[in-house]
């Protein structure tokens, strides 16, 4: 005879250390994600700030030629900024000593007073202090190390110029724009995201305009017109088979196709954005495919019911019945598509590009690869700008997943 008591009580005891595993996984995965905010965050928090010098620059007519626009871009400005700064320590003298501080300015402010020029010539033979941008290194002192100079890589003459401008209050920390306004450079102190982002955006604009209305397509011919047939199943299990299929095999399929067979260019975001078409169409397809099958053959059935043909049938009724899973489908495929790195890797995308792409066929990188390029660098700004560009990554993610979410909710149909 069963002891009743007894078999529920073991019963209970295995239901609540099932509970207790699956409140334990909650909290360990909630646990590592906020660990991996922090650490994320407290490395990019200082790639947000960049530190700035002031100095009083006299743009002197016998220095800068202002004849036009190409000898202004010719002038000496890294000699005048050099010279301009030399002026505050007047107690150097060797050469030596006067590189090493010249070296604290960043390659980036004889651009800044170039710039200044070209908008404004009327600052010839006139006065004015502007803030320019220090070196990485000198940036890093500031931000890090002052209360323990010896990890600092600053010479004591450079760590001393340094302490010397802050006590007169000729640096400041600002909001680092540059991070959200320029492309990669060699310097990390000029770093930004923005060529990136573009990139990223032409990429993933050329991957919506190819994967989606293919996949669309597809997944309505499968589901709707082909009947249950031998070539039917032949392509679902192709369409499954690829779905699983690792990135870097697309990245193989299109440098043999769109570079090697048509000659597309290289590293461009339209050869990109087909690799990452071809990666996302068996999503596209497959989450296509499952928001038709959700739809109730009541709704087929009356609509034919009412004369409706098949065509008909399917784009007047059961497609805009499966709209909100389609678009929450293809705003996954979108947010797969866009941390992609290894098919790209493969088509040349890995490349330093220093400039903005202007159209589809330029040179261009995208967020993933440019993160995967900085975190190679050695130098604390690269690691800084790193963790700052993958919070910004990892926003542009969350963003779209949660607009899928709402789309869902906003849109779905109760059956």
């Amino acid at each position: 005879m069963i002891d009743t008591a007894k078999h529920l009580k073991k019963r209970h005891r295995r239901e609540k250390i099932f509970r207790t595993c699956g409140l334990l996984s909650i909290i360990f995965a909630t646990t590592m994600l906020a660990v991996l905010l922090l650490d994320l965050g407290s490395k990019a928090i200082p790639a947000f700030r960049q530190s700035m010098v002031s100095l009083t620059i006299y743009y002197d007519r016998n220095d800068i030629d202002v004849l036009s626009p190409q000898t202004i871009r010719s002038s000496d400005f890294r000699g005048l900024v050099r010279d301009t700064l030399l002026e505050s320590f007047p107690e150097i003298k060797t050469r030596g000593e006067k590189k090493l501080v010249a070296a604290l300015l960043s390659s980036a402010a004889e651009d800044v007073l170039r710039q200044r020029v070209l908008e404004n010539p009327a600052l010839i033979n006139s006065t004015e202090t502007v803030w320019l941008p220090l070196s990485d290194a000198a940036d890093q002192y500031i931000k890090h190390h002052r209360d323990n100079k010896t990890q600092s890589s600053l010479s004591p003459v450079q760590q001393q110029a340094l302490e010397k401008l802050i006590t007169q209050n000729n640096i400041k920390e600002q909001f680092n724009k540059t991070f959200f306004t320029a492309a990669d450079s060699r310097q990390p102190e000029s770093a930004g995201i923005l060529g990136a982002l573009v990139g990223t955006i032409m990429t993933l604009g050329i991957t919506i305009v190819l994967a989606f209305p293919l996949g669309i397509m597809a997944a309505i011919y499968l589901e709707e017109f082909a009947g249950n047939s031998r070539l039917r199943n032949i392509i679902e299990i192709n369409i499954n088979n690829l779905a699983a299929v690792p990135s870097i095999i697309y990245g193989l399929l299109g440098l043999s196709v769109f570079l090697v067979f048509f000659e597309w260019p290289r590293s461009s975001p339209l050869v990109g954005g087909a690799v990452l078409a071809l990666l996302t169409l068996p999503t596209a397809i497959i989450a296509t495919r499952a928001a038709l099958q959700s739809v109730p053959d009541s709704i087929r059935q009356a609509a034919q019911g009412l004369g409706a043909s098949p065509v008909q049938v399917v784009f007047h009724h059961v497609v805009p019945c499966a709209i909100p899973g389609i678009l929450t489908g293809m705003i996954l495929g979108i947010a797969r598509a866009v941390g992609e790195t290894a098919p790209l890797l493969l088509i040349g995308m890995v490349a330093f590009i220093s400039d903005i792409p202007q159209n589809l066929g330029s040179s261009a990188t995208v967020l993933p690869v440019q993160i995967f390029l900085w975190s190679s660098n050695p130098e604390i700004g690269y690691q800084e700008k790193t963790a700052a560009a993958i919070l910004v990554l990892m926003v542009f993610l969350l963003t779209m997943n949660a607009t899928a979410i709402y789309l869902r909710k906003k849109l779905e149909k109760k059956w």
